[in-house]
């Protein structure tokens, strides 16, 4: 048996994910905010969020196919948060990926329509799953809707803790579970959905998700820190410049790294039922840890 290359398995996937975005939307009258929709949501990225859907979804038996619509609908979603985030308002980004946030090329009530019609973009494009019984399909609707509610709630909290120097350990991870967490827990719930997985397969791949949702978050706490703008295709020192609470600042660098590695390996642990088939996830969860970017 040959053993599994994340690698080439990362590039596949994203090439798959590539194609279908690029289909998902076309530029049509009024071209400008098609073409604004198509800037964020093709401007690169890991695309970490719509190989989780599908790699889940093949986990417990389905196809690719059964997945893809809700995968970039979850890309959408993310873009969404995105270009929302870096406005004035929020965290006022002049970069992103490398590029130019939305707002700068297309102005702020562009960037803001823009946003507006991928949230909603996505529930369309999610309800075109195919192959996949209504029942399930009206599940993830409800499930994906529930993780921009709490992204909401999670830039909230976020946007009020700024400046204050009494944040706590827990409105922190209040925030990130929220602000971060919940997609990425959308996305792997979703795709065990739409694959047909049993209830207690579902609630493993939650633990899953919300343990590297997390991780997730304390290694970008950790860039920020320690990495460059051309390694992170964005402006760096932005939460110590905005006066943000962030695991590094309440724990230290190595304290995060180690918490990091823990809460990866508390979520491998929750796909060991899988056997070989987990890969693709247990090599997701290291990938997050490792990366530099």
């Amino acid at each position: 048996m040959n053993s599994f290359n994340f690698n080439i398995y990362l590039k596949e996937k994203q090439a798959v994910v590539e194609a279908a975005l690029d289909q998902s939307i076309a530029v049509r009258y009024p071209e400008r905010i098609y073409e604004a929709m198509r800037y964020s949501l093709l401007a690169g990225g890991k695309r970490l969020r719509p190989i989780l859907c599908l790699a889940a979804c093949e986990l417990v038996g389905g196809t690719i196919d059964q997945a893809l619509p809700t995968a970039c609908a979850l890309e959408m979603l993310h873009t969404m948060s995105l270009i929302h985030d870096d406005l004035p308002a929020m965290d006022n980004d002049d970069y992103r990926r490398g590029k130019l946030t939305n707002h700068k090329v297309y102005g702020e009530d562009i960037a803001i329509l823009a946003g507006d019609a991928l949230l909603t973009y996505a529930f369309a494009v999610t309800a075109q799953s195919q192959g996949v019984a209504a029942e399930l399909t009206l599940q993830v609707i409800g499930e994906i809707a529930k993780a921009v509610g709490s992204l909401v709630a999670g830039q909230v909290v976020d946007l009020e803790s700024e400046g204050k120097p009494d944040v706590s350990e827990a409105t922190l991870t209040f925030i990130h579970t929220h602000k971060t967490g919940a997609l990425l827990e959308a996305s792997v719930v979703s795709g065990a959905i739409l694959g047909g997985a049993k209830s207690e397969q579902i609630q493993a791949l939650r633990r899953y998700a919300q343990n590297i949702g997390l991780a997730f978050q304390i290694i970008d706490d950790i860039l920020d820190i320690t990495g460059t703008q051309e390694q992170l295709g964005k402006t760096v020192g932005k939460d110590l410049q905005a006066q943000k609470v962030t695991y590094p600042s309440l724990w230290g660098l190595e304290a995060s790294q180690q918490k990091a590695q823990e809460l990866v390996a508390a979520a491998q642990a929750e796909l060991h039922p899988w056997g070989a088939a987990g890969e693709p996830l247990r090599a997701i969860a290291d990938f997050i840890t490792a990366r530099t970017h």
